[in-house]
């Protein structure tokens, strides 16, 4: 029998981030699964994506990536209200900007979340295997 394992992956440089957004590339997310916490300075996304990291191509995992010391959030062509919007993630991007870093999420058709950060700090973690 095979075990199968949850994982969780952190980044704290943009080397690790890359690792997470190949990881999460052409992952589903739906509007109402976003959350940003400006309290907390916590934004978390829950994405139903494809198990990349290991060879099997029809995996699919619930994961939420959790970004952590967020100072602000922004986006464009994306309505909230639209509770059936479902987006294809494609990329996560990070840029330095003064003393801050901005994370952009990049989704289809030319939607995008921007995201202002005092340091780097996101956390990849699966939920639950999805069976097909």
């Amino acid at each position: 029998m095979k075990k199968k394992f949850l994982k969780k992956v952190i980044a704290q440089s943009e080397k690790d981030l890359q690792f997470i957004s190949a990881c999460c590339s052409d992952g589903i997310v739906n509007i109402n699964e976003v959350k940003y916490l400006p309290k907390n300075k916590i934004f978390l996304l829950f994405i139903k994506r494809l198990s990349k990291e290991i060879n099997s191509k029809n995996l699919k995992v619930n994961s939420i990536i959790r970004f952590d010391y967020i100072e602000s959030s922004k986006s464009k062509n994306i309505l909230l209200g639209d509770e059936n919007l479902k987006m294809k993630l494609l990329a996560i991007d990070l840029f330095k900007k003064q003393d801050n870093y901005e994370i952009t999420l990049l989704f289809s058709n030319n939607r995008f979340i921007s995201l202002i950060a005092e340091i780097i700090e996101v956390t990849l973690e699966d939920l639950k295997i999805l069976n097909d």
